[in-house]
């Protein structure tokens, strides 16, 4: 018998997990399901118009539907990830699957902005618990170089989630109506809740996950953050500024107690904790303007230029194209020029982009200045993420890459509040920032090859 309570037959069976006979079938699952919550982040932009009309939605009552559900998503992230070490990373992904489609269902179902609004909060919260949880089985399914693989295919449904997202979101909206961008969840959130379990058996034990049930939740710490987010949103969104100096009090209450607790969020003692948090501050950058790109760009094409929701999904392939295919230049330039180089050439070339869009018209400015902008990013995101990992030991992967998500939704949702007002060209001026600050806050030298091979991919 182990100290934990388990036999040395059981053990061995968590040690040799690549051998669960449904492991494939599991990652196609789970990876249907973090596709959802990556979809749902771009498939609403195409739809913004046809909600606001609907609804009457204002400019700003719209910002909130795509900012509610990615600030509890990126605000809670690093809890939800904690929550499934400790109680479980079968329970808590069945519990935010269940969450996840219940609020798809009452999003479409929505009378008024407001129920809307809360509805994609829930899912927000829902995507929080789902997401680490479901990263969490896919480490315990498989071991050695089938890790590798099924590592590759999860990172791809990044990039494959925002690019179908806008598609069908123009699909969708064009046909049934705006309603079933929502709707679409819910087959594939029933289907998921009743295979996973049927396929998995016996709940894994995730890596690590004795050790954090050690650990208290930093529920103050996470309180801080999400209400440091949200009066930030909130402020920059409404223009009300005695809501950023509330979100900025919030923030450095946030700081003051991280340093005093036993438990902060991110350890001072971390290796590669610089890193890590500039890597991490790259990632919001890159992400709010990438998102913020879709929003403005989704109203122009729809409201200025008067094409269709369907004829919008279709100017972002190539955006999303250029997303992933930046990224694939990313993972080489990194090595070969180093993170401050690559950063810096990424978010200059991102600049010319947005500067770009407003010299002719859809096909002839905005979709390629777009896509320039995309490839940039594309490369930003690479260098963000691998000079946040870089540094960080195995035992602390699960905390840096939960910090770098919540970077990226927390960016999209300060990015969308940050721009609302604007045009599409206002983004040149915050990339122009993040060229010169890139060197600042990314690390000297360069990432291994085989990480960038991973992380592209």
């Amino acid at each position: 018998m182990s100290p934990d309570g388990h036999t040395h037959a059981q053990t061995h069976t968590h040690a040799h997990a690549h051998t669960h006979a449904h492991r494939w079938r599991l990652l196609a699952l789970l990876c249907l399901a973090q596709f959802m919550l990556i979809a749902d982040v771009t498939v609403v932009n195409v739809a913004l118009p046809a909600i606001g009309s609907e609804l009457g939605l204002s400019p700003s009552g719209l910002t909130w539907v795509v900012t509610a559900y990615t600030l509890f998503f990126g605000s809670l992230l690093l809890v939800g990830g904690r929550l499934a070490h400790r109680f479980g990373a079968r329970r808590m992904f069945l519990t935010g699957l269940t969450l996840f489609t219940a609020a798809s269902a009452s999003s479409g179902l929505a009378a008024e902005g407001g129920t809307l609004i809360a509805a994609r909060s829930a899912q927000g919260v829902a995507a929080a618990l789902l997401s680490p949880a479901a990263m969490a089985l896919v480490t315990a399914l498989f071991q050695g170089p089938e890790r590798h693989r099924a590592l590759g295919v999860w990172a791809a449904i990044g990039g494959a989630g925002a690019a179908i997202g806008v598609l069908l979101g123009g699909v969708l909206t064009d046909g049934p109506g705006w309603r079933w961008i929502f709707y679409v969840n819910l087959p594939a959130g029933v289907c998921a809740l009743i295979a996973v379990p049927l396929l998995l058996g016996p709940s894994l034990r995730a890596p690590g996950a004795r050790d954090a049930r050690r650990r208290p939740l930093n529920v103050s710490g996470s309180l801080l953050l999400t209400g440091t987010s949200a009066g930030l949103v909130y402020g920059l969104t409404a223009g009300s500024w005695p809501w950023l100096t509330g979100a900025a009090a919030a923030g450095g209450l946030l700081v003051l107690t991280q340093h005093r607790t036993r438990n902060p969020l991110v350890p001072p003692s971390l290796r590669g904790r610089r890193a890590l948090l500039g890597g991490s501050a790259v990632m919001l950058g890159a992400a709010g303007l990438l998102v913020a790109g879709f929003y403005l760009s989704s109203l122009h094409i729809q409201h200025t230029l008067g094409g269709s929701p369907l004829v919008t999904g279709l100017a972002f392939l190539p955006v999303a194209v250029a997303v992933t295919a930046g990224a694939h230049l990313g993972s080489r330039a990194v090595v070969r020029l180093g993170w401050r180089p690559t950063g810096a050439a990424a978010f200059t070339l991102a600049a010319a982009g947005a500067a770009v869009t407003s010299a002719g018209g859809l096909w002839t400015g905005l979709v390629p200045g777009f896509a320039l902008l995309a490839l940039g990013l594309g490369a930003a995101f690479v260098c963000a993420t691998t000079a946040a990992l870089g540094n960080v030991d195995p035992d602390h992967t699960g905390l840096a890459s939960g910090l770098i998500g919540t970077s990226h939704e927390l960016g999209a949702a300060v990015g969308v509040a940050a721009l609302t007002s604007g045009s599409f060209t206002t983004l040149t001026l915050p990339a122009l920032a993040l060229a010169l600050s890139a060197p600042l806050l990314l690390p000297k030298g360069h990432p291994s090859p085989s990480t960038t091979h991973t992380l592209s991919h």
